[in-house]
């Protein structure tokens, strides 16, 4: 359990292995299967819209129930469950491709149901770190998470691109089903103490612990302003990830190799901003630093529209790994700030309920918002979705200033 006074535990370490493996894995994945949309299957900003979608809609669809049910279960078992379902489903796109079936619908399929086993995973990860850490070390924690993460998003999308040029996208994927066998095994071996399951829950019982929860992340705890203004976060975020691949592989003409790169700096900016966030935020405080992380992303995101009026060429690439560097570091320096204030100020009972609350309006902002940023570049112009994107990021940091969230400090 947490509060034995010594970080980073050994129970801890062990799960920030498992989560950097697999977090490495997910990374070659995100690249390989947007590949694959746009240049085995031929597919349009629509079809990667939909891609995104397919992958996310189990949050909204299950995210709310999951969390209740979750906060009733241990959760070490669901986490090693999850990793085994989530390998075993992308074993499947290969197999499919060399069967000659892989299609978008079959795509779609496959992505929905590794979706849905990553609600209960990410439901279950995000409520068990209070348990390994005690509290006064959850933003380290979480720094430390971020940091492997970002090593991850360096390494994931240059090693993608360059097994998606070697072998092709679908055997890629495998790479990810091996991480997460990997997860698996070694977090079986995580030392930790839950409190025992719940039993006898009725459906009532559910549907009450379903609205505690949403009680709790948009009421009386405080977190309303850091809840609403991320989901405007997420709307920008999904039309930015949607337009990025046909952006950078056709309108600006890189290569699945290039592109890889422009992930890596994104991966780059992150690691530095998970290095440097914990000094960032005693200077400035919680709530400060999460502000200005949402400012560095609206200029990120501006550097990236900027290569595009460049045309092809050294200036555009540069540009545009400016602005993921830039959009990593952002990322990198707020998420363990968010976090920590969320479960900080959340009891452990509520923890699932509560993160996953969020989760799923986050995730399922962009069920909504892709495949209608990915239409509108398709019938408009990718730059400029991605200049929306970036009025987007402006809105969502102004608004969260003029909240009293700026006056959060958490001492870490």
């Amino acid at each position: 359990m947490a509060g034995d006074g010594v970080f980073p535990t050994h129970p801890f370490l062990r799960y920030w292995r498992a989560s950097a493996v697999s977090g490495l894995g997910t990374y070659v994945t995100l690249l390989a299967l947007q590949a694959l949309v746009v240049l085995t299957l031929d597919g349009s900003a629509v079809d990667v819209g939909l891609l995104n979608a397919a992958r996310w809609l189990p949050f909204l669809l299950l995210g709310l129930v999951v969390g209740a049910v979750v906060d009733g279960r241990r959760r070490l078992p669901l986490m090693v469950s999850t990793d085994l379902v989530q390998a075993g489903l992308l074993i499947l796109l290969p197999l499919l491709w060399w069967a000659g079936l892989l299609s978008m619908p079959s795509l779609l399929v496959v992505v929905a149901a590794y979706g849905a086993a990553s609600v209960v995973n990410a439901a279950a990860d995000m409520s068990l770190l209070p348990r390994l850490v005690a509290g006064s070390d959850l933003q380290r924690a979480h720094a430390r998470l971020d940091g492997a993460d970002a090593v991850a998003s360096t390494g994931g999308p240059a090693l993608g691109g360059l097994l998606v040029n070697v072998v092709g996208a679908p055997l890629t994927v495998l790479l990810d089903a091996a991480t997460y066998l990997y997860s698996a095994l070694t977090l079986r071996r995580l030392g930790v103490d839950e409190p025992p399951a719940r039993t006898g829950v009725t459906v009532r019982d559910l549907l009450h612990d379903v609205a505690q929860g949403f009680r709790w992340a948009y009421g009386s705890s405080g977190l309303a302003p850091l809840a609403l203004t991320a989901h405007g976060w997420f709307a920008a975020h999904a039309a930015v990830m949607v337009v990025l691949a046909p952006y950078s592989l056709v309108t600006l003409g890189l290569s699945a190799a290039a592109f890889g790169l422009v992930g890596a700096a994104g991966g780059a900016g992150a690691l530095l901003g998970a290095l440097v966030t914990t000094v960032v935020g005693r200077r400035l405080g919680t709530g400060w630093t999460v502000i200005a992380c949402h400012a560095a992303t609206t200029v990120a995101v501006l550097a990236m529209v900027a290569a595009g009026s460049v045309g092809p060429g050294g200036a555009a690439m540069g540009l545009l790994v400016t602005g993921q560097v830039l959009y990593g570091v952002a990322m990198g320096a707020s998420n363990s700030h968010e976090m920590s204030y969320r479960q900080l100020v959340t009891p452990d009972e509520l923890q699932a309920r509560t993160n996953t609350s969020l989760r799923a309006l986050n995730r399922g902002v962009v069920v909504v918002v892709a495949p209608l940023a990915g239409l509108l570049a398709d019938t408009w112009s990718l730059a400029g979705v991605l200049a929306l994107a970036a009025v987007g990021f402006a809105v969502v940091t102004v608004a969260l200033a003029a909240t009293p969230f700026r006056r959060v400090r958490v001492r870490a």
